[in-house]
């Protein structure tokens, strides 16, 4: 028997129970949609961490005050001039507000910014301009807000010019960020913008929340985060006076994270795998017991162990193969379901698909082996004589 005639009889063998066929193959079909959906999941969790890291600036450091400690926006300035490694110091203070426009509210976030916030932060105009040094300076009461508060608060009208309400003083809007969009369930155009010593009269304080600071390239952040701790170090006699973070550091840390994550979900959607490589030797059990006889009277003319084996080991793999290819369809219509309706985001590499469609063909090649061994194996006489 040639490879070819013992793939048309493993065939008309399973399409002779297409029922059974289906059902014993539903185990890999479900493991690996479930392994490609929760890999996509996982990943795309990882990209949108990384991409709204990415989206705060380019080789940003922060700088956060830690218990007993309070920044100012002198630290900025002093940062800026005593580690050469930075190009841009940013300091801000961001809370929570409630603006009104006419007669309409809108709950959101106010930061008080500088000039050079565009530049740290990576954003851009969508439509005016931006806060300038000399509004900085005078504490002047102007705006700049995101296109979530130009759509929530002015109907999606255009703000410039217009004067909102916060806290019982009036800010001129004098333009709008563009869109950024949300990640991880933070909407980056919810924002209110405001110089910074404007803010700060608001609020009667000279403190700051954070200093955003802007490193010459990737490689000398770390060497800028190192001098940064020695400074505040020599400044407040403790280790512990500020938390300074890299970008790069945030990034290695959630990518860590969820790409374990990612590992901890495949191999528990794997084990759905398992399941059903042990449903497919079941069954290939229970058709070697069914076709005792058959395989009796082939083996009484003239057909050898390793044709009967191969027979059983193609009908086990033929099982796998089907089912691994329903589930990559599965798989791939979950993960486009879960974007869809539930706004996540998610990534279908190709590396997924492989090695779950791969892992589903080994198992029915691994527990197909017993079954195949089982038939090759029986007595001829004994194999006829069943009934």
């Amino acid at each position: 028997m040639n490879i070819w005639e013992g793939i048309r009889m493993a065939a008309s063998a399973l399409r002779g129970n297409k029922l059974r066929s289906l059902l014993t193959a539903l185990g890999i079909i479900i493991g690996v949609g479930a392994v490609i959906a929760m890999i996509s999941v996982g990943q795309g969790a990882t990209k949108s961490v990384s991409d709204r890291i990415s989206s705060m600036g380019s080789n940003l450091i922060m700088v956060n005050p830690m218990r007993g400690t309070t920044l100012y926006a002198e630290d900025a300035e002093e940062l800026l001039e005593r580690v050469p490694t930075i190009i841009k110091a940013l300091p801000s203070i961001t809370s929570s507000i409630t603006a009104k426009y006419a007669s309409k509210t809108y709950d959101t976030s106010m930061e008080g910014t500088t000039q050079d916030y565009l530049n740290v932060k990576a954003a851009t105009i969508e439509s005016g301009r931006f806060i300038s040094k000399e509004e900085v300076t005078e504490r002047s009461n102007v705006a700049v807000v995101g296109q979530t508060i130009v759509t929530g608060l002015f109907g999606g009208q255009s703000p410039v010019g217009k004067v909102i309400n916060i806290k019982g003083q009036s800010f001129t809007v004098i333009g709008t960020l563009a869109k950024k969009g949300s990640s991880m369930g933070r909407d980056s155009d919810d924002i209110i913008l405001v110089p910074l010593t404007a803010y700060q009269r608001m609020i009667g304080s000279k403190s700051v929340s954070t200093i955003n600071l802007q490193a010459k390239s990737a490689e000398e952040a770390t060497l800028a985060v190192n001098h940064v701790k020695a400074i505040f170090k020599q400044k407040h006699r403790r280790d512990d006076s500020v938390r300074v973070t890299s970008q790069d550091e945030l990034l290695d840390t959630i990518s860590t994270t969820t790409q374990t994550m990612t590992i901890m979900l495949g191999a528990i959607a794997g084990i759905s795998l398992l399941v059903g490589g042990i449903g497919i030797m079941n069954i290939m059990l229970v058709s070697v017991t069914e076709r005792t006889r058959e395989i009796g009277i082939r083996k009484a003319l003239g057909a050898k162990r390793r044709n009967i084996m191969f027979q059983f080991i193609i009908e086990s793999v033929f099982l796998s193969v089907g089912g691994g290819l329903i589930g990559i369809a599965l798989g791939i219509s979950i993960a486009l379901a879960i974007s869809a309706l539930a706004g996540w985001t998610t990534v279908i590499s190709s590396g997924s698909i492989l090695v779950s469609f791969l892992f589903s063909v080994s198992i029915g090649l691994f527990f197909g082996v017993y079954p195949a061994y089982k038939a090759a194996n029986l007595d001829p006489i004994v194999a006829l004589r069943h009934e």
